[in-house]
């Protein structure tokens, strides 16, 4: 089997086995697993980047039956393209808390012993928790140790006015040996994408399959820019109210396979 190359910029040898994983984890139906893992393994050469498999995989599934099955696949990268702020991302961790069942407001302006500070979440059950949430809009992206230093130093300046228990960092990507241990040191909670090994964000993302707008094939870019700039981040919600779908002024006729594609998704 050939080496691919990942984001980062470091080579992995390419493994069936993870590919057949990440259908199974996607949700796909179990009959298109044998149609990618085919698909693909003509496409391999050595250093094929893994966005470029990626790229097959979704073209293969929009091709299939069902063209919604891209959307299931696409979940991780639909993640990363709610930005360019990191609004729709705190928007997207509030509602997956909500899911857990805390209480959340988000982007709190809250006074601190020295200065004031926009906490992104504040999240409650029993305890009150100060979350910092990066967001990173490239799969390479990674949390690095002055994220986990601010955010210990914004806690502690404001974790005795407002009764904060525990500061979280919650990442949709990886984070840094460093950038770990200083959190873990510190006694902060850390949330990324593969961490911990049980409950990390990629559990969370799969367990309540809230999948973000930005997954949608049936709306362009911009439409999602303009949906998520009002606050509507969850493809659940345009499935639950339609009127959500007013602020776009699409013709006559849009709107239904909009909602089609959403009622798959949270079918």
């Amino acid at each position: 089997m050939p080496y691919v190359l990942k984001a980062t910029g470091q080579k992995e040898l390419f493994s069936e086995e993870k590919l057949r994983l990440s259908i199974q984890r996607s949700g796909l139906p179990a009959n298109l697993t044998e149609g990618v893992v085919n698909h693909i393994k003509p496409k391999l050469y050595e250093g094929i980047p893994t966005a470029e498999i990626y790229r097959h995989i979704t073209e293969f599934l929009g091709n299939s039956s069902n063209p919604f099955n891209r959307s299931l696949y696409s979940l991780k990268q639909a993640i990363m393209e709610l930005g360019p702020t990191g609004y729709p991302f705190e928007d997207y961790i509030s509602e997956i808390l909500k899911m857990e069942g805390y209480a959340t407001t988000v982007r709190q302006v809250l006074q601190g012993t020295c200065v004031s500070h926009e906490v992104d979440v504040v999240a409650q059950k029993q305890n009150k928790y100060m979350i910092e949430c990066k967001f990173h809009n490239n799969p390479g992206g990674r949390c690095q140790i002055h994220v986990s230093l601010y955010t210990k130093a914004r806690f502690d300046d404001i974790k005795e006015k407002h009764n904060f228990n525990e500061a979280w960092l919650v990442t949709n990507t990886k984070i840094t040996p460093d950038a770990l241990n200083y959190a873990i040191c510190s006694r902060m909670k850390v949330i990324s994408w593969d961490y911990p090994a049980q409950g990390s964000f990629r559990d969370l993302v799969e367990k309540y399959k809230l999948y973000p707008i930005t997954v949608l094939s049936s709306i362009s870019q911009a439409q999602k820019q303009l949906l998520t700039t009002n606050h509507i981040v969850l493809t659940r919600d345009l499935y639950k109210n339609p009127s959500s779908l007013d602020v776009l002024g699409l013709p006559n006729g849009k709107s239904s396979s909009i909602l089609a594609e959403c009622q798959f998704l949270n079918a």
